[in-house]
């Protein structure tokens, strides 16, 4: 509702005095009123702005029930959990943390296939396609719960910048959307296994463990040899070297050289993680840079390359992906989709902060990334809180050089996320829902699982003391 001084200026403004009636202060009262109106309009106009420029941000977010831990979903916005700019997952193990992440990630390959024109529309819509062909990957396929006469209950939805896609009784359902801001993904899924890397040289050597850890090697064996004499690590001021003649990937600090898999866990679980991150962040800044793009009849000729591989007879699944993937290397990929399981993993708090500034400034390099964990670490998500309040503060010192470089010693510029572009979630294991964690002027709210649970420490804490009391 407007207030009463704007009724005043709007008045003043569209019905004013007679100009033979008008003195100085009328005169003057006439521009005051212009130049309140002026910053009025100015407000919308930058509020309406943002608006869109958050939802243009916002892209996509995933509704799933009844898959796995998963029972009732989410219990805010109408079911549906957006993937933001940065999306974080908190919650006990066996919550559904990891499962939400690779069904986002599933979809989104889905959404990239059906973007570039992988496969048909119709190919991928075929009954029990996405059970077959997809969730295997992630190991996900026996994770359906059923009803009592047997029939599968699981509900998926996909709102993606390009595609909405749907999963309702045992069939995928395609809608192409209008879209002219879609970014071309390269998606990686990193797996809390990823220490078993350190040990592991070639894919023969993961017969037994899951497509994303064997792709996932892929990617860092191609980041280790790229890698021209060193790189720094964010943590123990030691940096990671490879030796190509002997394949023997080092981690070298001030006096001491170690082969990775001779280093500590937690450089073990962090070396490849970041080298990965920063080779393919990188990667994508470099394509989002070219100019160039596949012409009208370059892209019928892609389409029509794609169509003789996927009815090609004598060629395995896996041969046609790998064929599909090698010719769709000519497409520009302009976002980095990172999917991290446990970054926290075997890392001490402050090199969790340091791990977790390196993957918010890769997140940073380009505008269609996205960087999406999982996690059981308080420090992850309280870490997260600091970085988004200095946003906040980012955006209040403007102008002011001797506050930015204050700032800066304590969060990085380059590792900044705003409230409105983050988005944290709590699951209940015992509930089977998923619960967004609410906040204050955007700043997570410090009531969440993680925290209470250190809360409990304490509480049990008391109870020993006045036991001790008692004595």
């Amino acid at each position: 509702m407007l207030s009463n001084r704007l009724y005043k200026v709007l008045y003043t403004v569209y019905f004013p005095p007679p100009v033979n009636y008008l003195d100085v202060d009328s005169i003057t009262s006439l521009l005051a009123s212009l130049r309140f109106l002026a910053k009025i309009t100015a407000y919308v106009l930058i509020e309406c702005y943002k608006s869109i420029y958050r939802q243009e941000l916002i892209m996509s977010k995933i509704k799933i029930q009844n898959f796995g831990p998963i029972k009732a979903g989410c219990i805010d916005d109408d079911g549906w959990i957006d993937i933001k700019k940065v999306t974080l997952f908190i919650g006990n193990q066996g919550s559904g943390k990891s499962v939400v992440a690779k069904l986002i990630s599933t979809f989104m390959w889905i959404e990239k296939a059906l973007e570039r024109g992988d496969y048909s529309k119709e190919w991928f819509e075929e009954k029990n396609r996405l059970e077959n062909n997809f969730l295997p990957y992630h190991r996900l396929e026996n994770y359906f719960l059923k009803s009592k006469n047997g029939q599968n209950k699981a509900y998926f939805e996909y709102l993606g910048n390009a595609w909405h896609i749907t999963y309702d009784d045992n069939q995928l359902i395609l809608r192409e959307r209008n879209h002219s801001n879609y970014h071309l993904p390269q998606i990686m899924y990193v797996p809390a296994e990823r220490n078993f890397i350190a040990y592991m040289r070639s894919l023969k050597e993961l017969k037994l463990f899951s497509e994303s850890l064997k792709e996932f090697l892929t990617e860092f064996n191609k980041a280790k040899r790229n890698i021209k004499e060193t790189i720094s690590l964010p943590i123990n001021d030691v940096n990671l070297e490879y030796d190509e003649l002997k394949d023997i990937t080092h981690v070298r600090g001030v006096d001491y050289k170690l082969s990775l898999w001779d280093s500590s866990s937690g450089l073990q679980s962090l070396a490849p993680l970041f080298l990965v991150s920063f080779a393919l962040s990188h990667s994508i800044l470099h394509q989002s840079k070219k100019s160039e793009s596949m012409s009208d009849d370059q892209a019928i000729h892609f389409k029509e390359k794609i169509k003789l591989i996927v009815e090609n007879a004598s060629l395995t699944d896996e041969q046609k992906r790998l064929a599909i993937t090698a010719l769709s290397t000519k497409f520009n990929k302009t976002a980095f989709i990172n999917i991290v399981e446990e970054p926290e993993q075997n890392l001490f708090p402050a090199s969790q902060w340091d791990l977790l500034k390196s993957l918010l400034e890769f997140n940073n390099q380009s505008k269609g990334n996205k960087l999406i964990l999982t996690t059981h670490s308080p420090y992850i998500l309280n870490y997260l809180s600091i970085v988004i309040q200095a946003a906040g503060v980012h955006n209040k010192i403007k102008e002011n050089q001797n506050l930015r470089n204050k700032l800066e010693k304590i969060v990085p510029a380059a590792s900044l996320i705003n409230a409105g572009d983050a988005g944290i979630y709590q699951f209940d294991e015992e509930k089977g829902t998923v619960s967004k964690l609410k906040d204050y002027k955007g700043i997570p709210s410090d009531d969440n699982r993680l925290n209470n649970i250190l809360q409990e420490g304490n509480v049990l804490f008391d109870k020993l003391l006045e036991i001790e009391e008692e004595l």
